[in-house]
Formats: C-alpha cells, sequence, structure tokens
C-alpha cells in the first residue's frame, strides 16, 4: 500500500490549492492529488464561458503546467476514483481495489451534475457543463445542431445560452422557478438577464416544467413538457445543480448532508481528515451564520488554505468574503456577499446603459452587491459587506457618489 503524508482527493480548484499551499508554506512531506479525471487541474467556471466559445483553449485554463506539479513533488494520481475511507486505519480504497494511506487527508472532491430524472433522460444528446469531457462532447457536435433546449436558469444555463446564442443557434432556455437566478439574485437582476437574452434571440420561459425527452434511435430529438407541448431539439444541455460528492465519507461516518460538514478550520468530524470547496458544508459569517455549501472558486481557494493552515499548525479560522463573477454577452456580472435573506434592495445606476448595481441591505447592512459592468462598484463595496455597518441609503443610490465615500447613517 502507497503512503502520503497528505493525500488530496480532488484535482480541482479546492485540490490544486491546497496542494500549492502547502509547497508555498513549506511543507516538505510527501503530497499526492488524486483525482477522477485524467486531466491535470484546470479552472472550471471557462467550461461554459471561453472554452465553450472556443476564445480559449485548454492549455490556456490549466491552473498550472504539469511540469509545476513535477517541480514540486505533488504526485498526481489521476484518472482514479475513491470509493472508501476507512478513518480508522487512515487510507482509502480506489475504484480499482488498490489503497492507499495517509497521515492526514484533504477531501476536496466537488460535486457531480444534477442529472435529469424524467423518461428519456437516458438518451444521448444531453450534456452537462461540468468538465472539460462534456464541453468537447457539445463542441464536436456543435457544427451539426440548429435546435437546443438549456434545462436550468442558473448561471450556467444562462452563460451557455449566451455563448450558442453567439454561435447562431436557436436557444429555447427553460426555468422551472418565475425567475432566472432565483436562488442568487434579486428580481431586479433576473428581470434584467432575461430581457438582455430575449434580445439576443434567446426564448426564456419562466415557471414551466419538463414532463419528458422524445428520441430516436436513442438520441434526443425533443423535449416534452408538462403541457404537451413539444420543443423540437437536436442538443439538450442541463443545468440544474450538482450533488456534492462526498459518500465515501459519509458512509465513514462523517456527520453531513447536504455536503460533509466541517467547523472553521475545515475539520471533518473524522479524525485527521478535511473538506475544502464545493462539498464542504460550514457555518458562514456573510451567511449570518448559516450552515451552507459555497459553489465558487473564491470559497474553494480560500477553503484550501484555511484546512493546510491547520495541517502545519496555524489556526486561522476561515472568514473570506463570497465573490462570484459570470460572463454573457458583454455583460460582466461581479457579486460580493451573499444577497440571502436580505429584507431591501437599491437599484444603483440605470439598467437602461447596462452598468449599474443591485445593492442588497438586512437590517440597513450592505450584505452584498450585484454589479453589472461597474467594477467601481464591485471594488469599493466589498468594505463595506466587510465593515456591516449601518450607510446612508440615499447616498448609496446615488450612482454620482463613489461607495467608498458612502457615509454612515
Amino acid at each position: 500500500m502507497s503512503h502520503y503524508d497528505v493525500l488530496i482527493v480532488g484535482a480541482g480548484h479546492a485540490g490544486a490549492q491546497a496542494a500549492i499551499s502547502l509547497r508555498q508554506l513549506g511543507f516538505a512531506g510527501t503530497v499526492a492529488m488524486l483525482g477522477d479525471e485524467r486531466e491535470p487541474p484546470y479552472e472550471r467556471p471557462p467550461l461554459s464561458k471561453e472554452y465553450l466559445s472556443g476564445d480559449k483553449t485548454f492549455e490556456r485554463i490549466l491552473i498550472r503546467p504539469m511540469a509545476f506539479w513535477e517541480e514540486r513533488k505533488v504526485d498526481m494520481l489521476l484518472g482514479k476514483r475513491v470509493t472508501a475511507v476507512d478513518p480508522a486505519g487512515k487510507f482509502v480504497t480506489l475504484a480499482d481495489d488498490s489503497q492507499i494511506s495517509y497521515d492526514k487527508l484533504i477531501w476536496a472532491a466537488g460535486g457531480s451534475p444534477r442529472l435529469l430524472t424524467c423518461p428519456g433522460a437516458e438518451a444521448s444528446g444531453i450534456f452537462s457543463v461540468r468538465r472539460r469531457d462534456d464541453v468537447d462532447a457539445i463542441m464536436a457536435r456543435l457544427p451539426d445542431i440548429k435546435n437546443v433546449v438549456v434545462i436550468g436558469g442558473g448561471y450556467i444555463g444562462l452563460e451557455a445560452a449566451a455563448v450558442l446564442a453567439k454561435f447562431g443557434k436557436k436557444v429555447v432556455l427553460l426555468e422551472a422557478l418565475d425567475r432566472v437566478l432565483a436562488r442568487v439574485a434579486g428580481e431586479a437582476l433576473s428581470r434584467f438577464y432575461e430581457a438582455e437574452h430575449r434580445a439576443h434571440g434567446v426564448d426564456v420561459r419562466l415557471g414551466v416544467k419538463v414532463d419528458s425527452i422524445e428520441s430516436t434511435d436513442g438520441r434526443a430529438t425533443a423535449v416534452i413538457m408538462e403541457d404537451g407541448e413539444r420543443i423540437e431539439a437536436d442538443m439538450v444541455i442541463v443545468g440544474i445543480g450538482i450533488i456534492p460528492d462526498t459518500a465515501p465519507l459519509i458512509a465513514a461516518g462523517a456527520a453531513g448532508g447536504n455536503g460533509v460538514d466541517v467547523d472553521g478550520f475545515c475539520r471533518t468530524s473524522l479524525p485527521d481528515v478535511y473538506a475544502v470547496g464545493d462539498c464542504a458544508s460550514h457555518a458562514n459569517g456573510f451567511a449570518r451564520g448559516a450552515q451552507i455549501r459555497l459553489e465558487s472558486v473564491q470559497n474553494a481557494n480560500d477553503q484550501a488554505k484555511v484546512a493546510v493552515q491547520h495541517i502545519l499548525g496555524q489556526e486561522t479560522e476561515y472568514d473570506a468574503v463570497p465573490w462570484f463573477w459570470s460572463n454573457q454577452y458583454d455583460l460582466k456580472l461581479q457579486t460580493v456577499g451573499l444577497s440571502t435573506g436580505h429584507d431591501q434592495t437599491i437599484l444603483r445606476g440605470d439598467p437602461a446603459t447596462r452598468s449599474f448595481s443591485v445593492l442588497y441591505l438586512k437590517g440597513g447592512k450592505l450584505i452584498a452587491l450585484d454589479c453589472v459592468n461597474m467594477v467601481k462598484d464591485y471594488v469599493q463595496g466589498r468594505a463595506h459587506v466587510v465593515s456591516g455597518a449601518v450607510l446612508d441609503q440615499a447616498q448609496l443610490a446615488d450612482a454620482g457618489v463613489p461607495l467608498k465615500e458612502v457615509g454612515l447613517a
């Protein structure tokens, strides 16, 4: 049985950052990163943006070139999957029944796309956007495709729809809720993005439910709606969230439900086992202490740093400000903070100019901002989200007053 001082399960943003931090902070022990894809760590956000559009090659979205990992003596165990964890024996079992022991285990396995469960969902021509292989398969079929149905109006669905619309495809976007981005943004932003997509030819349909997928010779040809409508589809793209990949940890006795529970140092309830990134459920100060999972590059990187610091004897609790971004058409959306639970919104600027911000308040405190083509607001608003101060609302609403100059109420 091979052994590593630190075994990192997952070769995405969180796993890569854990390995980088270990070496940056002078850890001299053995380190391995195990991933179920055959590629070294790469950036996932471009998959539905620049990689799908062809604006970036795969080499340009690698987090580091392969030589980087070799120079730092990080063993890359790629194309492998952990099926079981033995916390008492401190080893993992892989799908090929081989085993690897560890002193410390960092679980950074992320999640797998939530799949359709309706009749016909097993047909070919139905794609997720989570891995390089997914997008390569989509790109290979695009020349022969006219009609695309995108299921899900979150970031992934909207970003994919934007790219496909630019390619001249006829795109229908289906969202079960009454607005797009319903789980992450306020209504003003949702309505703005719905209008933008419709202006670019995307048929955005809200409050609708899929009944089944129609197929011919095993290939999807149409999406059948609950009301019986048939929407022709040469390709179906599904963006309805992810399921955290934590089954081996939960089976081993780790506490968790929606993800695996971690404390402020990213420790699970299992000895010497940490969890970071999309799969880690943690009490977040910017969510008013609620137990949440955050699916973002920021969270993956910052939690990885916290776990590594704890392994090396530095007790720094996780308290990073959440931030996100999305590129659709010529719109750059930047978000700081978490708007969940807000009781007031302030619109700053005019959406008609396609450059504005939506501010979210709770109890008079600025808890989050969504900034569309407004980098200054994004940069300057961060300090207010961190401070939790009650600010002058008239100044907040006045786009002529820089956010850094807004005074207390």
